[in-house]
Formats: structure tokens, sequence, C-alpha cells
């Protein structure tokens, strides 16, 4: 994701790992919110699709590898603002900050999906800024007894969490001092999988965009994976 101007975008910083009941980026749920106008959506993946958190209904979350078709359950609706509101491991700053941008449509993004090998889908929520939508703060919830834990967590804009075939992706976009908005000199996407009690991280990709010089472009990006 290199743009962010009309289009939702993940951003840099670091996250804090915990085991389940301490922080760690919960990942699962998106409402993809509308970069350019602050509004709210379903996000899989792909651009971000203009609909409201409040009209959305989140999708039936695929079986994961660990978990047999037959034992998922279907995803259920969740109020992502109450459970931000409610979980104590969110930032004072973020709680302060969470208010629709327009009419009664929040910042957030979320997606339902299967990370943590529970029967039960985990949740992924992102907020984000509603000027240009740059990703605030990104969680895991994972369901408990029929509780949701934040499981994981990073609050180090911008970034932004995405589920991608069981394993929790985090996006970072890395910016230059003269690196404008939409432009990002880079992006570190890191992956996670639940190991049984925290996410771990798996993989590390860094990419260096190239740039139009004078009327020319640059060399193609360098991609480093550690």
């Amino acid at each position: 994701m290199r743009g962010l101007n009309g289009q939702c975008l993940s951003g840099k910083g670091s996250l804090v790992l915990v085991s389940t009941g301490t922080v760690v980026l919960v990942g699962t749920v998106l409402f993809a919110a509308g970069c350019s106008t602050g509004g709210t959506g379903l996000r899989d993946g792909g651009p971000a699709r203009t609909e409201s958190v409040a009209k959305s209904a989140p999708p039936t979350a695929a079986p994961s590898a660990d978990a047999p078709a037959a034992s998922a359950q279907p995803a259920k609706k969740v109020d992502p603002i109450a459970l931000l509101k409610a979980d104590p491991k969110v930032s004072a700053e973020i709680k302060r900050d969470l208010k629709p941008c327009t009419g009664k449509e929040y910042p957030v993004d979320v997606s339902y999906g299967k990370l943590t090998g529970s029967s039960a889908v985990d949740i992924v929520v992102n907020v984000l800024s509603c000027a240009d939508a740059l990703g605030r703060g990104s969680y895991v919830y994972r369901a408990d007894d029929g509780k949701y834990e934040n499981v994981f967590s990073d609050e180090q804009p911008p970034v932004y969490a995405e589920i991608d075939r069981g394993a929790l992706v985090v996006n970072k976009p890395v910016y230059g001092k003269s690196d404008a908005l939409a432009y990002p000199s880079g992006e570190d996407v890191i992956t996670y999988r639940w190991s049984g009690e925290m996410f771990t991280e798996q993989d590390r990709v860094h990419s260096d965009y190239s740039n139009v010089v004078d009327g020319g472009v640059a060399p193609a990006p360098a991609v480093t994976k550690n």
C-alpha cells in the first residue's frame, strides 16, 4: 500500500507483544474508513469500501488451516467502539479522540477471521485519523468465554493490521522528511503467527519505493527481506 490520499494506508511504528491477557496486537476485523472523507467501511485486503460501521455486517470467517470448517463458528457482529472504550489496554489518547468523523461514522476498520486457532472468530480493529485516514492504532481481540481479550496492540502510527491466510500482517509506511503523505519512501510489512499464547514475528520485509525524478523514473524498488 503506497498512497494515503484517497486510500487507507498503514504506517510505521513499533508494536507491543504480550501473552494472552497482555498487550498484543489483535487482528481479525477491519472496517475500512474512507480515507479522504473519514468515513468507515469494511475492508478485506483491498481498497477501502465506503460503508459505515453501523450498516456493515461482518463477513463469515473462512476456516483456517488449524481448524476444520465444521468447527468454525460464524462471526458475530461486534460494536468496535464499545470494545475499544472498554479495553484498559487502549490508550487514553486513542479513546479521547475516538469520535465520529461525519454523522455516526467512526474512523474504524474491523475484520473478522481466524488467527488464534480458537473455534470462534478473532477480531482485528484499526483506528484511523479522520483527516487523512492514517493508521493510529491496531488491535487484535480473541474470544474467551464469551468475552473478547486484547492479545495484540500497536499504537505507534502509522500502522495498519490485516488478516492474511491465517496470519496477522502489520503494514508500516516509512516516511522521509520531505515525503508527502501520499508517497512514503518505503514500507515495512511484518507477519505474525499465533504461537499458542501470543503472536510471534515470522517474517519482515522492507521495501524502498522508487520516485519520479526530473521527469524520469528512479530505479525499481529495493526489497529487503529479513
